[in-house]
C-alpha cells in the first residue's frame, strides 16, 4: 500500500489548523462491486469505526487511481498526452466514474450538483468531521460508470487533512485497500414495471 500524502494545495495552508500527531486506531469495511457494466449505477462505501480512546480530529479518506496518483481526478484517469502540434489540454483528468452523489450530508451543494457536505480542498478527499470513540463514519459514494475496461481504485483512510493524524489499524500499519474492477460495454438491462418503476438489472 503507498501511503498518500494529504499535502495543501496552493498556498500550503493547513485544513486542519492545531492537528495533533498520533496515531489512531481504527477499524475499516468497505465494499465496491468488482464487475459492472457501462450506465450502471453503483455505489462505493467505506465505514470507519473509532475503536481507540481518543477522538479522531477529522476523519477522511482518499481515492486515488494507484495508476496515477494524485494527478488523476478521483474515479478517474489520464489520457495520453497530446502530439506535437495539437492544442494543449487544460487537464487530461478524465472520469471512469460519474459521482452523481458524494459522502456527506445532501445540502445546498449536493442538490444543485456541487461537491457535497463531505467535500475538502483536495480534489480526492472527503472528510466527516471528528470521529468519538466508539462511533462510526460512513463515506458512501453514488457512481455510474461511464468507461469500459478494467481499473483500480484506492482508497485510504486518514484521522485528519494534515497527514499529522494518522489512522491506523490495530498493528499500528496505515489503513486502506484496492479495488479491481471491470466495467462491460454492454449497458444494464433496463425496462418499466406496470406500475411505472424503472428496473435495472446488470
Amino acid at each position: 500500500m503507498v501511503a498518500v500524502a494529504l499535502a495543501a494545495c496552493g498556498s500550503g495552508a493547513e485544513q486542519n489548523p492545531g492537528e495533533p500527531h498520533g496515531n489512531f486506531p481504527v477499524q475499516v469495511t468497505s465494499s465496491f462491486p468488482t464487475h459492472q457494466t457501462l450506465a450502471q449505477e453503483t455505489n462505493m462505501v467505506v465505514s470507519v469505526k473509532n475503536t481507540g480512546h481518543e477522538t479522531l480530529p477529522n476523519v477522511a479518506v482518499t481515492i486515488t487511481n494507484p495508476k496515477y496518483g494524485d494527478s488523476a481526478q478521483a474515479f478517474g484517469l489520464l489520457i495520453p498526452e497530446n502530439s506535437a502540434g495539437q492544442p494543449l489540454l487544460a487537464s487530461r483528468s478524465r472520469a471512469i466514474w460519474i459521482v452523481n452523489q458524494a459522502p456527506g450530508a445532501c445540502g445546498y451543494s449536493c442538490k444543485h450538483l456541487g461537491a457535497g457536505a463531505g467535500a475538502s480542498a483536495y480534489t480526492d478527499t472527503w472528510a466527516l468531521g471528528r470521529l468519538a470513540p466508539g462511533k462510526t463514519a460512513t463515506f458512501a459514494w453514488h457512481l455510474t460508470a461511464i468507461q469500459a475496461g478494467t481499473y483500480r481504485v484506492r482508497y485510504q483512510v486518514a484521522a485528519g487533512l494534515n497527514g499529522y493524524a494518522k489512522a491506523v489499524t490495530a498493528a499500528g500499519k496505515q489503513v486502506g485497500g484496492t479495488y479491481a474492477v471491470t466495467i462491460s460495454n454492454a449497458p444494464p438491462s433496463t425496462y418499466v414495471r406496470s406500475n411505472g418503476t424503472v428496473v435495472s438489472s446488470s
